[in-house]
């Protein structure tokens, strides 16, 4: 069964704990987390509280530096959008779909490989995946998880850009697919209030409707 936790404890799932009370640990104030990782466990905190309420979820605390914050929001971003390239992977086939695309104005080059090129739309998600989760887990570039340098942070932009592509993809190939993700996480309208908030993606780059809904 899930463990219970108390200020300074660490929070995990114990062997043989129910999918009902994964992560069903008690809610902890910011001031109460303990660990390296306490902006990490804020904000999946919060998005469990509620996933629809982007306004609380992005709403940076005084205490939190804003480079981390960048950072550890576009971490879970990367995380939350291996969801919807599991979804993808029911329809988006290769034969399908086999250039990256949103509108027919937009084809994406994969940056995966040592010169761009065309990818199928599977195949360019989980290589745009795969390379953000690289990035951001390197230790080059983010050593730590408390202070991050800014030339580091200027790299969020481009993975920024990168990732939004699989919304877009979803959203204009896959919508019944797209939107029944969306109404669950809300995930595509918070990614597009965060970039547009750090202006991360210029605003005419946004091509997904969502904030108009």
């Amino acid at each position: 069964m899930a463990t219970t936790t108390r200020p300074g404890a660490i929070r995990r799932n114990g062997p043989g704990t129910k999918r009902s009370e994964w992560s069903n640990w008690e809610t902890l104030s910011y001031e109460d987390m303990d660990s390296s990782l306490n902006v990490q466990q804020y904000i999946q905190q919060t998005i469990k509280q509620n996933p629809l309420d982007v306004d609380t979820i992005l709403n940076q605390l005084p205490d939190i530096d804003e480079g981390v914050w960048k950072y550890e929001h576009l971490r879970q971003f990367v995380l939350q959008l291996n969801g919807l390239a599991l979804l993808l992977q029911e329809e988006c086939y290769p034969s399908a779909c086999a250039q990256m695309t949103a509108t027919e104005q937009w084809i994406f080059l994969c940056a995966a490989h040592k010169n761009p090129k065309e990818c199928s739309a599977i195949d360019y998600t989980r290589h745009t995946l795969d390379g953000a989760a690289i990035l951001l887990n390197s230790s080059k570039y983010f050593p730590s998880r408390i202070n991050i340098k800014e030339s580091s942070i200027s790299k969020l932009g481009s993975v920024c850009r990168r990732i939004y592509r699989i919304f877009s993809h979803a959203y204009f190939h896959h919508k019944p697919l797209f939107e029944k993700f969306e109404a669950e996480t809300a995930l595509c309208k918070r990614f597009t209030v965060y970039v547009t908030r750090y202006n991360l993606i210029a605003k005419e780059h946004l091509i997904v409707p969502i904030l108009q809904q």
